[in-house]
């Protein structure tokens, strides 16, 4: 069993996506997939300051020793200094501060946060939750055992701590004929901070601006360019928009995201939002989404997918050919059982699967 199941149980049942670990409220969740056009960003000018911090003194079994025998005071400042992944940057991301869904419809609120204050809690309790599980002899912990895991009463309290929403998306190539193929990649530990060594579907970044300046945050205000930007650099392997840019990207323009966009409008190049959930052994808050892309329309945008990115390597049934892909098949979600999917990929595909028929039905 993961260990990511085993901080699932630590939960009620009710709070689990059926046949996974991951972590939701009935709210959080509307009847079927939500076109992310359909969903309302809205911007909330207060933003109430986090009463659980990584600084917090629960979190400090999280925290390793300096050399001068002091512990450091944020995890990310470890992090970077004894075992820092290649992507690695303290970013200004949107914070997450309510959802709604209605109908086919969807409405999310958020104001201004930074990446290291969410890694900051999510890793620690991550961390505290892996050192208490090896004390206990690889058995679950209780909950006496994890201090900072037992400040937060409420994991779904979005105001508590700060929550910056991970937008993770599994993308199917639809093809009616030969059959839909689904896209994952297996995320390199050196490389990334979050679900190193782990299959996890493709594309996902957390939601930030391309850049610090205004303009960009205005611009970036989006979910599916949030997505775009994911595409281009995890399938085409196309340099991070690292935040160091002066210009604003021109949407409209800029290759490849001015083809994203007229596939999407010609209805090619769907993309829905399914969940809002919880990772359960970071509680970091998670979009799960499902782009379908007609085979055609793939073929032309993704022509040049890559099979290795900076954050990990393509999975295909097909050595060295990776617009292969996996089929979207209920053998292969069986198969997939064995393998180390996160449980956020568990919970993507589980979704995709139970609506597949609207997702992929024309």
């Amino acid at each position: 069993m993961d260990i990511g199941d085993l901080a699932a149980e630590m939960y009620p049942r009710e709070q689990h996506i059926p046949e996974t670990s991951v972590l939701t409220l009935a709210q959080w969740v509307p009847d079927a997939p939500v076109d992310l056009a359909r969903i309302e960003l809205a911007w909330r000018p207060e933003s109430p300051s986090p009463q659980v911090s990584g600084k917090a003194d629960e979190s400090a079994s999280a925290r390793p020793l300096m050399a001068n025998g002091h512990r450091y005071d944020r995890y990310s400042r470890a992090l970077r200094d004894l075992a820092r992944p290649k992507l690695l940057d303290n970013r200004v991301s949107y914070r997450l501060l309510d959802v709604e869904w209605s109908g086919n419809r969807g409405a999310l609120g958020f104001n201004y946060t930074s990446y290291f204050d969410v890694l900051d809690v999510g890793e620690a309790l991550g961390h505290e939750f892996a050192h208490a599980w090896l004390n206990a002899g690889r058995k679950r912990p209780s909950l006496a055992d994890l201090p900072f895991r037992r400040s937060i009463s409420d994991p779904f309290d979005l105001l508590t701590r700060p929550m910056l929403p991970s937008i993770n998306t599994l993308t199917i190539r639809r093809d009616p004929i030969e059959g839909h193929r689904m896209y994952l990649h297996r995320r390199d530990a050196k490389s990334v901070a979050a679900a190193g060594g782990m299959y996890h579907v493709a594309p996902a970044g957390v939601f930030q601006p391309a850049a610090l300046a205004p303009v960009h945050q205005s611009n970036d205000f989006s979910l599916w360019r949030n997505v775009q930007r994911e595409f281009s650099e995890e399938f085409l392997g196309n340099a991070e928009h690292d935040g160091n840019s002066v210009d604003p990207i021109a949407y409209d323009e800029d290759e490849p995201f001015a083809s994203f966009e007229r596939a999407r409008k010609s209805g090619d190049f769907r993309v829905s939002a399914c969940a809002m959930v919880l990772e359960p052994l970071t509680l970091w808050v998670e979009l799960l989404t499902v782009a379908v892309v007609e085979a055609p329309t793939f073929d032309a945008l993704f022509a040049q997918m890559v099979a290795v990115n900076e954050e990990g390597e393509a999975i295909s049934t097909q050595a060295g050919r990776p617009t292969v892909g996996i089929p979207f098949t209920s053998d292969a979600r069986e198969r997939l059982r064995s393998e180390p999917l996160s449980p956020i990929s568990r919970a993507c595909i589980a979704l995709a699967w139970q609506h597949r028929h609207l997702l992929l039905g024309r």
